[in-house]
């Protein structure tokens, strides 16, 4: 094989071979095949697309390049969830312990945040104590003792992914639908969970701003995992304003408790229910404790709390708080029309609760808490969102940021997305 043949192929619209695909991936993982070649092997992918079968050899290419995990050992099915990212997203925490408190194991591997979305494992962290990186033999201690475990991947998951998309991120070609997809499934098809849901957002605070991109994106990564034997199910959810009240770290790990103890906003509990009840039945678990009851009786709660303990961090243990605060009112009485996710997420990540690089260090009391939603009638005066930071100078910036990403109107906003759009399934 022949790294020109294989960019060439692709660059003149023609369908790459099994042998093609899994030659380029393995030689560019051992370094056989130049950053620049794949380079220009992505750009033509992003220019030229891949059909079904190719983006399906591409992602078991990809998972072959490493170690697949095995869960057969655990007493009952496993089913896991993934998110594509957004404002506010903490959902993976109340829905970890949720979906363990009805029966299933939850081998959760998440990441951490960059540009203007948040990281779960960044959230994590704000417990004082917790531990992100496990060995396979702690991940399944911990799943033996709480039924879930959140934690990152190990370098040994898909490392032709983890070189791929470092390489993708500075050459332009992070938007190729066929490398998203296979980015993101590899890594959990070689996760090894029997059900996967994924919860794929559209709008201003996600990747996929349009329903269209984003039901494209859904139903691709559907394919990959039912075509690996994984069931495999997507909904479409909105993410044009942020989901709960809470944007930053230890905010969102505060809100998730909340939601965990059985209140919490409306749109986090609703989210977390219905993705727990897709995971239940994608896993075939079925006749347990349903996700509402396991949210009113304190089960799901005490689920979280063994799995935070399991992981060295302390439940009961206060949060980091930012040194400094700042009040954003109300500038006219009417009805709260639109909150932009984008804007509101960019200014989080402003006062320090994301990065700029991947090295960079996040303040864990960071953030913004919101004190109105899209649609709640508002009085002119009253508190709209508190900014966190540890600096005072950090504030200006966050308010740049926030120009123009709240209207207040006489109605609510009719083009405000439903929570959940769209279910896509094979």
């Amino acid at each position: 094989m022949d790294a020109i043949d294989v960019i060439v192929t692709k660059r003149d619209g023609r369908e790459l071979s099994a042998g093609q695909i899994d030659w380029v991936i393995d030689a560019y993982t051992k370094g056989g095949v130049a950053d620049e070649q794949m380079s220009a092997l992505a750009m033509a992918i992003l220019l030229n697309g891949m059909n079904r079968r190719e983006i399906a050899e591409w992602t078991q290419a990809m998972i072959r390049s490493g170690a697949r995990m095995d869960w057969s050992s655990l007493p009952g099915p496993t089913t896991d969830k993934h998110s594509t990212g957004g404002v506010g997203d903490k959902i993976t925490l109340p829905l970890a312990p949720l979906v363990a408190a009805c029966g299933g194991y939850v081998p959760q591997l998440s990441g951490r945040g960059l540009g203007h979305t948040g990281g779960t494992l960044d959230k994590l962290e704000s417990i004082p104590g917790w531990r992100a990186s496990l060995s396979n033999d702690e991940m399944l201690d911990v799943l033996g003792k709480a039924g879930a475990v959140v934690c990152a991947a190990g370098d040994g998951l898909a490392p032709a992914d983890k070189k791929l998309y470092a390489l993708r991120d500075v050459t332009g070609t992070v938007e190729a639908m066929p490398l998203i997809a296979s980015s993101i499934m590899s890594k959990k098809i070689a996760e090894g969970t029997g059900a996967l849901v994924l919860d794929v957002k559209v709008g201003s605070g996600a990747f996929m701003k349009n329903v269209e991109q984003a039901r494209e994106l859904a139903t691709t990564m559907v394919e990959l995992g039912t075509d690996a034997g994984v069931e495999t199910v997507a909904l479409l959810t909105a993410m044009d304003r942020p989901l709960g009240r809470a944007v930053g770290n230890a905010l969102e790990v505060t809100e998730s408790v909340e939601v965990l103890a059985g209140g919490g906003p409306a749109d986090v509990v609703e989210l977390t229910v219905r993705l727990a009840r897709e995971m239940l039945q994608a896993a075939g678990i079925s006749g347990g404790k349903d996700p509402e009851r396991a949210l009113a009786d304190g089960s799901a709660m005490d689920v979280w709390r063994r799995m935070i303990t399991a992981q060295g961090g302390d439940p009961d243990a206060l949060l980091p708080r930012a040194a400094e605060t700042m009040e954003i009112t109300v500038p006219s009485s009417g009805v709260l029309s639109r909150l932009d996710a984008y804007g509101v997420g960019l200014a989080a990540w402003r006062l320090g609760a994301g990065r700029e690089r991947k090295e960079d260090q996040v303040s864990f009391g960071a953030g913004i808490v919101l004190h109105a939603k899209p649609g709640d009638l508002v009085r002119e005066g009253q508190p709209l969102m508190t900014l966190h930071a540890d600096e005072t100078s950090r504030f200006e910036r966050a308010l740049a940021a926030l120009e123009g990403a709240y209207t207040v109107g006489e109605t609510s906003d009719p083009d405000l997305l439903p929570l959940v759009i769209d279910r896509i399934t094979a």
